[in-house]
């Protein structure tokens, strides 16, 4: 009998989207994001969440129903205020223009209506 590893499944999910998006967070922290605040205000500055915090709790699996869901809504805000244009256009090299952001809303969906396994810091909360 083939044994399902949806556990490990999970946390491999969790690392792709969370750890990927962390980059963007962290880039933007070193670069900072006036460019962001210059243009939105002070709602430029909740790219932090959508990047930073919301990614790590995914990460560590500490109420990721949540993260995920404040992870895909900042993915989506960032089609409609930087990406809005690609919505529905070919990359150069064939794919899907904003793949990767689809990615990680869809994979976000997932976490959000999954939960994040048992290899995670919190499992007992509604929004594990």
């Amino acid at each position: 009998m083939i044994s399902k590893n949806t556990d490990i499944g999970l946390l491999v999910l969790r690392i792709s989207i969370g750890g990927l998006m962390l980059f963007h967070g962290v880039a933007k922290i070193l670069h900072g994001i006036s460019f962001l605040t210059e243009n939105m205000g002070v709602i430029g500055y909740a790219v932090y969440i959508g990047e930073v915090l919301a990614p790590l709790a995914i990460l560590l699996g500490w109420r990721t129903k949540i993260a995920s869901l404040v992870f895909a809504v900042n993915c989506i805000v960032a089609i409609a205020v930087a990406h809005a244009q690609d919505i529905f256009s070919i990359s150069d090299h064939g794919g899907y223009a904003l793949e990767l952001l689809m990615l990680y809303i869809l994979g976000a969906v997932a976490l959000f209506f999954t939960g994040a396994g048992k290899y995670a810091v919190s499992t007992t909360n509604k929004w594990d």
